[in-house]
């Protein structure tokens, strides 16, 4: 299910019992994308990448996965009885039962503790409440999703030395690409076709414009060509964009072929003309996202 407040994917805790199958093949999609070199447009926490590499989510995982819980539990250990003139009890009003909202919006109950209703959170208690809770959330409340999920990534990745080479940050990387862009490696790198070359007017007119675009503008365009908005491993070099010449001076957008990283641009008459055509191509465009 989709975050809305960190905008990544996690598993629904109260997920069909028969969608096993379908969390099996996301895992070997995950495993196939990094055996193929290829960057999902898909967003994880970070914890994932941890149990991938079979670690286990911890109360520190929450602050990227479950920030404004992360940061409740935070202000739970650290409340101070004696300065702020009130017992844990009477100022959080917890217990050991908690609540997780699903992917329907509705919240599903569990106790960290048998008979966890009427065992109330206090200053003595709290650190294994934290710790239960957020063993609940990372772990315990979507075992049977990631179980199947995890068996699928083992059956791409099971004869790899990939769990054994990289850290979970450096397998993050591999899937979804990093937010660092340098727009001066992808023009370094770019390949020409169908008549244009590297000192053809219409092309330095668009690293012109490329080069002069917001950061917002630029993600957009490496989505609209590349499918994602991230770079892999090693830079936007790596990326290896095909610029091809789509015909002469038209009212034509521009197109792209994202499986093959290829841009299809008309000689546009003007800088101008073809900034305004570029804008309009980024901004209307849509993809397929895995949701």
């Amino acid at each position: 299910m989709a975050d809305e407040e960190t905008r990544s994917l996690w598993f629904n805790p109260s997920a069909a019992e028969d969608l096993d199958r379908e969390y099996t093949l996301i895992g070997m999609l995950l495993g196939l994308a990094i055996y193929n070199s290829i960057i999902l447009d898909i967003k994880f926490p970070p914890v994932l990448y941890r149990k991938l590499m079979g670690k286990v989510g911890t109360f520190k995982d929450l602050e990227t996965s479950h920030p404004t819980i992360y940061k409740s539990l935070k202000n739970l250990l650290s409340f101070n009885e004696q300065q702020d003139g009130a017992t844990v009890e009477d100022a959080f009003g917890l217990t050991f039962q908690v609540g997780i909202t699903d992917a329907t919006g509705s919240r599903v109950t569990f106790d960290l503790k048998e008979n966890g209703e009427n065992i109330p959170v206090t200053s003595d208690n709290r650190e294994e409440f934290i710790r239960l809770y957020s063993d609940l959330l990372l772990n315990k409340s979507v075992e049977k999703q990631f179980h199947p999920f995890f068996h699928g990534f083992l059956l791409v990745t099971r004869d790899s030395s990939l769990r054994k080479l990289f850290r979970p940050d450096e397998i993050e990387l591999l899937v979804a690409g990093s937010h660092v862009l340098d727009f001066n490696q992808l023009a370094s790198a770019a390949e020409y076709d169908g008549g244009y070359s590297q000192n053809s007017s219409t092309i330095r007119n668009f690293w012109n414009v490329l080069m002069s675009f917001t950061d917002e503008q630029k993600r957009k365009f490496l989505r609209f060509t590349t499918g994602s908005d991230r770079a892999p491993i090693g830079g936007l070099a790596r990326l290896k964009l095909i610029i091809s010449r789509n015909g002469p001076d038209t009212d034509r957008l521009p197109t792209a072929h994202t499986c093959f990283n290829a841009f299809l641009l008309p000689d546009y008459s003007s800088m101008e003309k073809l900034r305004e055509k570029l804008l309009i191509a980024i901004n209307n465009a849509e993809g397929f996202g895995l949701l």
